[in-house]
């Protein structure tokens, strides 16, 4: 369990505040299978390796998508847009755990890979968990993809200084 803010040291409220202005891509990592379906808004999840195609995502071990992730193995990173924030909110406590998926509309595609992937995100990466370590609260997935799905180049949406933040001008554009 997560200490309460008040029992945190003066470093550990440091390191919390300073991770605020960690800008961070919004990400639903979702799954389906033998444990049932879940998905869970998180925002650490970086690139690992091309060769073969490999991401992390970090996920609290108290949450209740962490086992079901962990023991289906097969994941969708969805890449959330600027106009996923509503998502993203449901995903992250916003809606209980049973509710998420009916109560964000009929954007989940549950055939493309046998995972819920969200119809319209920024990107979709599907996968198998390979590996994974535990560090202090939260456990670090391996996530060896097979499967990219790119969506339209809309922006993206960020998490920072403990908000969400659109952005709506793609690179180059």
């Amino acid at each position: 369990m997560a200490p309460n803010i008040t029992q945190l040291t003066p470093t550990q409220r440091e390191f919390r505040a300073a991770m605020a202005n960690l800008s961070a891509g919004v990400n639903i990592v979702t799954t389906d299978g033998p444990r049932g379906r879940a998905g869970i808004t998180v925002s650490a999840v970086c690139s690992v390796t091309d060769s073969p195609p490999t991401m992390l995502v970090c996920v609290n071990r108290s949450s209740r998508s962490h086992d079901i992730l962990r023991d289906n193995e097969r994941v969708c990173v969805n890449v959330l847009g600027p106009e996923h924030q509503d998502v993203a909110l449901a995903f992250a406590g916003g809606l209980p755990p049973e509710e998420r998926f009916s109560g964000t509309g009929d954007g989940w595609d549950h055939s493309v890979a046998g995972v819920p992937v969200l119809t319209g995100s920024a990107a979709s990466i599907v996968g198998n968990i390979t590996g994974s370590a535990a560090h202090g609260s939260h456990s670090v997935l391996f996530i060896e993809a097979d499967r990219v799905i790119l969506g339209e180049d809309s922006g993206g949406l960020v998490y920072f200084q403990r908000r969400f933040h659109p952005i709506n001008t793609p690179l180059g554009a």
